[in-house]
């Protein structure tokens, strides 16, 4: 299938549509799909050691839990650090972007092939949302601009102009009466801007004192939630046009929030502070700090990368990465650590929760991302 990216043109600020190569296959961000070396869903395992000395090995089936080819599936084909990764509603595709100023997006069964390359953003793609169909894609990069994508085309749709420094984080909700997305974006600059892609200025913005560096909407879209670095959460009451309350916890600043997914009553932020925390954001929340469990296990490095917790889809698991290289899920209610996951080489920045099944995908600036089945039953 034929991609079409979209470059910036620094002459005037408008868009223009750039052909992109006619197949994927001759790029040299192509995906390479490496495997583990587990066939046949079976493994060699040790089982004793005889008077003799030598080891009884005996082949043992491997519990599958995914409709993935393989256990775990090692991906390249970024050039810069992998910096988000996200699971489109369906599960089928999921899209990653990077310093390397694109976004590739790959198909989750199979080979895993990577099917398109996005271009157009002159800076690093800082994070990346899908709209709630799965149609299109929005992102959020370095260059101030947020980004809408048709993510069957490839197409830059349009580029949203408002922020005057570094555009940290999407989110994208249904409006709240008729058709259409609403989308959020945090930046440097301090403001929480509220998009409406039929109008080319911000729809809806809130101030706030020192740098944005993540938001996410409420179940509903009523809200959106913003972390600083001033290590502090806010909800903004999108009707009411104000802050509603402040999340007061972490010491450092916080790097990513994400909302629970089936019940939207809870709210996960990772911190530079070493810590994930569970704020329970329901209305009428009996806890003086709305703080329901703090979890250890996930450091932060000198990097200060903006590192972006999530939920698994039962909600039973709460996941981060970590500049110790690790992938670290924690039982939610008692917060023990059920997976430290290996593999990675560098800080890894973003685990996304596959939507249907216990799949985990990890973004590291290795370059490369981990998809990996887990039991959830462990």
């Amino acid at each position: 299938m034929k991609r079409r990216g979209s470059e910036l043109n620094e002459g005037n600020g408008e868009e223009s549509a750039a052909p992109a190569p006619d197949a994927v296959a001759s790029s040299t961000a192509v995906a390479v799909v490496k495997r583990t070396k587990v066939e046949d869903s079976t493994a060699l395992v040790k089982v004793g050691a005889p008077a003799s000395g030598t080891q009884a090995v005996v082949k043992a089936k491997i519990k599958r839990t995914s409709g993935l080819s393989h256990p775990i599936i090692r991906l390249t084909g970024h050039t810069g650090a992998v910096l988000t990764c996200r699971f489109d509603p369906s599960g089928e595709r999921f899209a990653t972007s990077s310093s390397d100023h694109t976004i590739l997006l790959w198909k989750t069964y199979g080979d895993c092939p990577n099917y398109g390359i996005l271009r157009g953003h002159t800076g690093p793609v800082l994070d990346v949302c899908w709209s709630p169909g799965g149609v299109q894609l929005y992102s959020a990069s370095s260059d101030g601009m947020v980004g809408i994508w048709d993510a069957e085309s490839g197409e830059c749709v349009k580029k949203l102009k408002g922020h005057d420094r570094i555009v940290n984080s999407c989110s994208a909700k249904p409006r709240f009466a008729g058709h259409g997305v609403v989308v959020a974006s945090g930046g440097d600059d301090g403001t929480i801007k509220l998009w409406d892609e039929r109008q080319k200025h911000a729809a809806q913005e809130f101030e706030n004192r020192w740098p944005v560096t993540s938001v996410c909407f409420s179940a509903d879209g009523s809200i959106v939630y913003s972390g600083s670095i001033d290590n502090k959460i806010t909800a903004w009451d999108v009707r009411a046009d104000k802050p509603q309350y402040t999340l007061v916890g972490h010491s450092d600043t916080v790097t990513g929030i994400a909302l629970a997914p089936t019940t939207g009553h809870y709210l996960a932020s990772a911190s530079m502070d070493n810590t994930v925390r569970l704020w329970d954001i329901r209305p009428f929340s009996t806890l003086p700090t709305r703080c329901e469990a703090v979890y250890i296990g996930a450091p932060h490095g000198f990097e200060k990368n903006l590192i972006r917790p999530c939920f698994s889809t039962d909600e039973s698991m709460i996941a981060s990465g970590s500049s110790d290289r690790t992938v670290v899920i924690w039982a939610r209610r008692g917060g023990n650590i059920r997976y430290k996951l290996p593999g990675h080489t560098g800080t890894v920045n973003q685990v996304d929760w596959h939507p249907r099944e216990p799949i985990v995908l990890s973004a590291s600036a290795d370059k490369t991302l981990f998809l990996g089945e887990v039991d959830p039953e462990l």
